[in-house]
């Protein structure tokens, strides 16, 4: 098995839009050696844990209205191409996404990583839920197999919050800028959503390698 550590953040469309595409390439690679494993990166790490109103947030973000719908056109022109879809009028609210990276640490204890990650996504960029709400993480977590009570009684305490700052300071103490950034083998570096196509190179040069190895 190969390593694939991804850092992300799911409020992040470009890790959307990236895990579709690397999930397209792993598609048609159905025997590919990835061993894949979510690791957090928050965009907003100051942000208020209520979060706050989204189009406050763009607009202050970017420079007002005008400039937020600018520079969200590539993101929405990249997730037709991905064959996401982004319901930006959905979503109400920006939030803290600490609680969302703790769910998607316990996850990956269970083995639940890659469906909830999926449904965070869903939840925020499709339903416009809000991922920072506690119960609807609970909602998640019991959708993805795991169980909500555990979760929610978790969620109302400290654990695990200091080992989520402590490895997004990890992450950015490595040179990781910005998400979503995926690590292959340890060593290689990916950074952004890259298309299907590179992913198909990476994973054909890994396979040909291993069977060289073996040869």
């Amino acid at each position: 098995m190969v390593k694939l550590d991804i850092m992300s953040d799911p409020i992040c469309p470009w890790c959307y839009i990236g895990k579709a595409n690397l999930d397209r390439a792993l598609e048609q690679r159905p025997d590919h050696p990835f061993q894949i494993t979510w690791h957090p990166f928050q965009l907003n790490p100051d942000m208020a844990p209520e979060g706050m109103d989204r189009r406050a947030y763009l607009e202050s973000k970017f420079g007002g209205q005008e400039a937020a719908a600018k520079a969200y056109a590539p993101v929405m022109e990249h997730a037709e191409k991905a064959g996401v879809k982004i319901n930006l009028e959905a979503i109400e609210k920006t939030p803290n996404t600490m609680d969302a990276h703790r769910l998607i640490h316990w996850a990956g204890i269970e083995g639940h990583q890659l469906f909830v990650v999926d449904a965070l996504f869903k939840a925020y960029f499709v339903d416009g839920r809000d991922i920072g709400d506690p119960d609807v993480l609970g909602d998640i977590a019991d959708s993805c197999g795991m169980d909500a009570s555990v979760v929610l009684r978790l969620l109302a305490t400290e654990e695990d919050r200091r080992d989520i700052v402590d490895r997004d300071a990890a992450a950015r103490g490595m040179g990781v800028t910005s998400v979503p950034t995926f690590i292959v083998a340890s060593q290689h570096a990916v950074p952004g959503a890259q298309p299907t196509d590179l992913w198909l190179k990476v994973l054909d040069d890994i396979m040909e390698q291993n069977a060289a190895q073996q040869a």
